[in-house]
């Protein structure tokens, strides 16, 4: 899976790199077959942002975004909603086929 980590407007430490990959390879267990994953880490206002994608096949993305006080916080408040997506997905049955129903018979009139 190819992963990657964007700061905008903003420095961030490996640490916080390293922890951000950290918890998003766990979290990507979750999907099937996951492609890539982009974190971008933002600051506006005095708030510090966190979005990350998660790219699935089948043209399925997974977006979660939070702002908090620092960077921390808000990866965990973004794993956190991402982790509750992936759930969500694997939780709902989908149809494998539609069934076929089976055709009236209508007796003799």
């Amino acid at each position: 899976m190819r992963f990657t980590i964007t700061a905008r407007h903003t420095e961030i430490d490996d640490d916080l790199r390293a922890h951000a990959r950290e918890l998003v390879e766990k979290v990507s267990k979750l999907a099937r077959r996951p492609q890539n994953a982009q974190v971008t880490f933002t600051e506006d206002a005095g708030l510090a942002g966190v979005e990350i994608e998660l790219h699935a096949p089948r043209g399925r993305v997974y977006v979660a975004k939070a702002q908090e006080a620092d960077h921390r916080s808000a990866l965990d408040v973004v794993i956190a909603r991402l982790k509750r997506q992936l759930l969500d997905e694997k939780k709902s049955p989908r149809p494998r086929r539609a069934r076929r129903s089976q055709p009236k018979v209508s007796g003799p009139r």
